[in-house]
């Protein structure tokens, strides 16, 4: 082989290493983009929920427990609505349409589930209110939602909500619409893995 085409070979070498570090350069930065994208979601999905009651998600200026402050100047009318997803084999629906409470007051409600088919099920209630903005004025210190809930075929169950909304509510908010829609649970959450989102009860930390 000539010099001159060893000299060439080594300059085609070289440019390759170069070109091969860029690529592995890009590649580095586009993981630790991805990485700081999926880690942003979390923040941001926070933020989504308690701007638009989508999860239940209430905020921690929400945290009214019996004994606190109750505003008997004026009532706020709660109205409750239960669901599920289309294929679900459940009856579910609240016992109570509505009630009125003063902010700061403790309340319960019920709802009524009931397992339709032929096999057990285990599902999970996932919460909404609305207006958004108000979600963060409601605490939910007793829950259904804060489980899974299984039934075996045929059996019903009533399942108790303990709430309050908080004296800080804006005066102008006097109707608030606080749903659940059961889902079911796919095999590897209802086994017992956690799922994304679930919501905890009032005064736990996250």
């Amino acid at each position: 082989m000539h010099a001159g085409d060893r000299k060439k070979m080594a300059i085609r070498d070289a440019e390759t290493e170069r070109a091969n570090r860029r690529l592995a350069t890009r590649l580095a930065g586009a993981a630790l983009g991805m990485f700081a994208f999926g880690y942003a979601l979390v923040p941001l999905y926070d933020v989504f929920c308690e701007l638009t009651g989508l999860g239940g998600k209430t905020g921690r200026e929400a945290a009214v427990t019996a004994g606190g402050e109750v505003d008997r100047s004026r009532f706020v009318t709660v109205e409750l609505v239960g669901g599920t997803e289309a294929k679900l084999p459940w009856a579910f629906r609240p016992l109570t349409a509505r009630i009125r409470l003063h902010p700061g007051e403790l309340r319960e409600v019920r709802f009524y589930a009931q397992n339709r088919s032929p096999g057990t099920i285990t599902a999970r209630a996932v919460p909404s209110v609305t207006p958004g903005p108000a979600a963060r004025f409601l605490s939910k210190l007793e829950c259904f939602c804060f489980s899974d809930q299984r039934l075996e075929p045929g059996e019903a169950r009533t399942l108790p909500v303990r709430f309050s909304v908080s004296p800080r509510i804006p005066r102008d908010v006097s109707t608030l619409t606080l749903a659940y829609t059961f889902f079911e649970k796919p095999a590897d959450t209802a086994a017992g893995r956690p799922s994304p989102g679930v919501e905890r009860p009032a005064g736990r930390d996250g």
